[in-house]
């Protein structure tokens, strides 16, 4: 987004990254193994989490990044300066003078060209999950253990939503917010809606505040989706005349539209230059991959494309087309527009400003992603594939996994987490096939051995399979 934005970040492969309350290092470690080169430093209050995090870097032997436990309060410039900041989950839920300290930090450590992430609970849509929190709070005053305030907590919004009639508008509220926190980790919700602290903020609040340290609003971490107001040419008229010239005003009255409840958002310098509109040059500067399937289209002359997820796209256009098929085939690697334009230049896709608008809209279509670096994933499943080691170990742990592309990846499959274990990069598919044979004695052979090929290539596809 830096990028996109006209600011000139630290190579990713070379950068110095920070993290703010940084648990047990789970954010941090996948980065830190995934690019060797760059140094990754992390604190956090608590001691326990702290520990098992610098005992995963034992385990993996990595020299490039430390956790240490440590007070957001007393820390300062003996850490040094960082190409980027993360603070995730911590603005909203601390006390005033720790959410201001935070933001006194990143102004002190970021580089001059340095990005801050911060994410924190926005107004006014977090007010509806006030008005849940003191209702949960209320009903739980007399429990100490996490879990049953929790548990106690969900079942008292479950007797209130049960007590309205079925089309009532206040039922609806409660129960789309209690779909969301049934299915999480009651953890979180402890930490999201029933921590001491909670102060959601308005995004011209959060923005004033972060100008008192010497930041500025870069953008969101992530362009909106395509429902979102910002899109609706209808709105475009009103929108500018109450923003009256203002940007910043802008994105608040698009988050009264929005009825915004949380915001990823990324700082910068005040000194630097932001760039509102994406100039075509910054493009070249970034990577493009996507995971869309070409499938076929019963429109003349057009190609349909398909993402995991369902979404589809019909172009015509010869350029798209093989802009994106030839993407689709390089999953899950990203290639540089160098690469790319020999192929689509001569099919009359030409990267001018109409060019640059219509990669925003793929984007924002999610039909290809931008990256800011490459990360080591095969292309293909080698003759003895290799899992990343991180996979591995927290495959060891857990139901889940974090892929070289920083996504989670599920392994509630007991046979696709064996698997991954065994990709050490030491066994080929036989050897692979005899392991989980003697893993799996009770399961038909050809069972196991249907099984193998396609969870590879999952493995392959999600980007957890290295170089």
């Amino acid at each position: 987004m830096a990028i996109l934005h006209g600011l000139t970040p630290a190579p990713v492969e070379r950068c110095r990254v920070l993290e703010i309350a940084c648990g047990d290092g789970a954010n941090l470690i996948p980065m830190a193994y995934a690019i060797p080169d760059g140094e990754f430093v992390g604190f956090d209050l608590a001691r326990m989490p702290i520990e098992r995090g610098q005992e995963r870097i034992r385990e993996l032997g990595l020299k490039n990044v430390k956790l240490f436990q440590g007070d957001l309060l007393e820390v300062g410039a003996e850490l040094g300066r960082f190409d980027y900041i993360v603070a995730h989950g911590v603005y909203a839920w601390v006390p005033e003078p720790v959410r201001d300290r935070l933001l006194g930090l990143c102004g002190e450590l970021l580089v001059q060209d340095g990005i801050a992430f911060v994410s924190y609970n926005a107004l006014p849509g977090s007010y509806l999950r006030v008005m849940m929190r003191e209702m949960m709070l209320f009903g739980t005053k007399a429990l100490d253990d996490p879990k049953e305030r929790v548990a106690e907590g969900l079942h008292l919004l479950n007797f209130l939503k049960e007590a309205r009639l079925q089309d009532d508008v206040y039922r609806g509220l409660l129960e789309m917010q209690l779909v969301k926190m049934e299915k999480r980790d009651p953890a979180i919700t402890c930490h999201d809606e029933m921590t001491d602290a909670y102060h959601p903020v308005y995004f011209s609040d959060f923005v004033a505040h972060a100008r008192r340290h010497g930041l500025q609003y870069l953008s969101d971490a992530e362009l909106p989706a395509p429902p979102d107001p910002c899109y609706r040419s209808e709105l475009q008229p009103a929108l500018e005349s109450a923003a009256r010239g203002d940007d910043l005003r802008k994105e608040q009255l698009l988050d009264f539209l929005r009825m915004r409840m949380y915001r990823e958002t990324l700082l910068c310098k005040t000194d630097r230059v932001v760039q509102r509109r994406f100039a075509a040059g910054h493009f070249r500067r970034l990577f493009f991959a996507s995971r869309t399937t070409a499938v076929p289209s019963e429109a003349p002359g057009a190609t349909a494309f398909l993402l995991p997820g369902g979404i589809r796209m019909e172009s015509n256009h010869p350029g798209v087309t093989a802009l994106l098929t030839c993407l689709g085939s390089a999953w899950p690697r990203a290639l540089g527009f160098d690469e790319l334009e020999p192929l689509v230049a001569q099919n009359g896709f030409v990267l001018d400003a109409g060019g640059a608008a219509f990669l925003i809209r793929l984007v924002i279509a999610k039909m290809i992603e931008l990256h800011a670096w490459k990360a080591p994933v095969a292309h293909r499943v080698a003759e003895r594939p290799k899992a990343s080691a991180i996979c591995r170990q927290e495959a060891r742990a857990q139901r889940n996994a974090t892929s070289l592309l920083h996504e989670v990846v599920s392994l509630e499959d007991p046979k696709v987490r064996a698997l991954l274990i065994l990709l050490d990069g030491t066994r080929d598919r036989e050897e692979l096939l005899a392991a989980m044979r003697a893993e799996f004695a009770g399961m038909a052979s050809e069972e196991v051995e249907a099984g193998l090929d396609p969870a590879l290539k999952l493995f392959q596809a999600t980007g957890v399979l290295e170089a």
